[in-house]
Parts: C-alpha cells; structure tokens; sequence
C-alpha cells in the first residue's frame, strides 16, 4: 500500500519554545489553560486534525517542545493554526521556532513505489 491510501494528507512538525511566562505559572494553572484554550481547537477539528506533544528541552535549548500535527487537509490545519493564533499560547506562553511541514513517503507515491519500511 502506498502512502496515497493513507487519509493524512499533511503531517506539520511545530517546533516550540516555552516562554517564561508559562514557566512562571503553577502546575494546575498550566493545565487549566491547557483545557480552556487548546482542548476545544482539538475536539473542534478532531475529525480533520490530530496533534501529538513530544517533550525535548532535556536534549535541546532551541526548542523545548514539538507539537506533531496530522491533517487530513491543508484547509484542515490552517484551521487550526488560526484558532491557536487566538489564544495566548501562540507567542505569550510559547514562541513558535519553526514550522516544518511534509507528506510521508511523496518520494515513493510521486513514482508509484512502494515507501521503505523497517517493518
């Protein structure tokens, strides 16, 4: 099977900073915000987009965070984008360092290959 019979269309790897404004408040607070700001933009666009958090200030100073977004649309994403632009996570409690975004294995699907595996 190719990567074309896949639904994700779009994966976009967000690299992030934590701010110290977020550093400098309670844990519970971080969590509340967390539910209030960013949970409804997930539940909202869940059966378009899904997002993974990967922790990394233990290995990196330039970014502590990546947050790993699937989309089953570019639409789909920018969605999400703009809503996160509307709220304090977006430059007030994270910096956004970079956005790198991909299509899994194009390489093989643009030639009508099969994508390398390890599996």
């Amino acid at each position: 099977m190719t990567s074309s019979a896949k639904k994700t269309v779009l994966t976009v790897f967000m690299l992030v900073k934590t701010l110290p404004e977020w550093l400098a408040l309670p844990v519970d607070e971080r969590f509340r915000l967390l539910a209030e700001h960013v949970e409804p933009i997930l539940k909202a666009h869940a059966d378009e987009v899904t997002m993974r958090f990967y922790d990394i200030e233990f290995y990196s100073a330039r970014v502590t965070d990546i947050w790993v977004w699937d989309a089953k649309s570019h639409h789909a994403y920018e969605l999400v984008v703009e809503a996160l632009r509307e709220t304090p996570f977006w430059d007030r409690y994270f910096q956004i360092v970079e956005i790198l975004p991909g299509v899994e294995n194009a390489y093989a699907d643009n030639y009508e290959r099969e994508a390398l595996s390890a599996a």
